[in-house]
């Protein structure tokens, strides 16, 4: 449920929440539980409920910015104004997201601080791409319902940068989520939730919600340059349309992703951003 200074908080059906370490054989891996990993336990005190992890179940899935496993979905959440959403860590975020083969609904919150218009470009951009598009407002409830009903019976990772209103959004998902990280909190002698690591919580009987850190900036996985666009759904869709193979999107004559972006199909701004990752996919490989 929770990883913390070298303890995991991991729940055990029908018994609780046990604290735990994990095994020696996990460092000399240089492995580590994740929050959201289904693992084995072996108990070393019943009534203080404490053990040790013996063993990590496989994973369906698993990402490493945030710091998770076995999601079903992510929901990302930037402010639609105050302070204006930086659409080139959303698509970095995406990409991360493609990555793992996870998908992702994109909630643009503080919607009665943006007009319209703005509201509409987002949507347009995303949703054209093929990703699902909410505008919420946590301060007045709107839009909360659809948010609950796409949760309903998945694991999703929330995330986003700070500052996004992404605590406000938790809290009205789980209200008592600042409850039950009090408990943890007064045990290692720390804090309020701060929301400085990943913790996942029961929103009902088959719902949960992974609260995350926020992030100001993230960095691509490992990936060759010809990639890249694979991960970006749009340009993937227009496939041997370019005159070469492996097409960069970049430099190269006669290119279908340049030609519809030159048109206004494409979005400029997701071309934009493609061009920065390809550029630091680049500068990576140089080191």
């Amino acid at each position: 449920m929770k990883g913390i200074a070298g303890f995991y908080y991991v729940h055990v059906p029908g018994d609780g929440i046990y604290e735990c370490r994990a095994k020696g054989i996990f460092r000399n891996r240089n492995e580590k539980p994740l929050v959201g990993d289904m693992v084995e336990l072996g108990i070393l005190d019943e009534d203080a409920r404490q053990g040790n992890i013996t063993a990590i179940c496989d994973r369906k899935n698993a990402v490493f910015r945030p710091q998770v496993a076995n999601v079903d979905q992510a929901l990302v959440v930037f402010a639609a104004a105050e302070p204006a959403p930086n659409l080139h860590l959303l698509d970095y975020f995406l990409v991360r997201m493609e990555t793992g083969d996870i998908p992702v609904i994109i909630c643009f919150n503080k919607s009665d601080l943006a007009d319209e218009f703005s509201l509409k470009r987002y949507r347009d951009i995303y949703s054209e791409c093929g990703y699902e598009f909410l505008s919420v407002c946590a301060h007045t409830g709107e839009g909360l319902k659809q948010l609950m009903e796409k949760m309903n019976g998945k694991t999703t990772v929330l995330a986003g940068p700070s500052g996004v209103g992404k605590s406000s959004i938790m809290n009205l998902l789980h209200p008592e989520a600042q409850a039950e990280t009090g408990v943890i909190s007064r045990k290692l002698g720390r804090g309020k939730h701060t929301t400085r690591h990943s913790e996942i919580f029961c929103i009902d009987e088959n719902s949960y919600l992974v609260d995350t850190p926020g992030f100001s900036s993230l960095r691509l996985p490992d990936m060759e340059e010809a990639e890249l666009g694979l991960y970006f759904p749009e340009y993937a869709e227009c496939g041997g349309m370019c005159r070469f193979q492996g097409c960069l999107h970049k430099d190269e004559p006669d290119c279908e992703v340049k030609k519809r972006v030159r048109a206004g199909e494409l979005s400029a701004e997701r071309y934009e951003s493609y061009l920065l990752m390809l550029e630091e996919i680049r500068t990576q490989r140089k080191w």
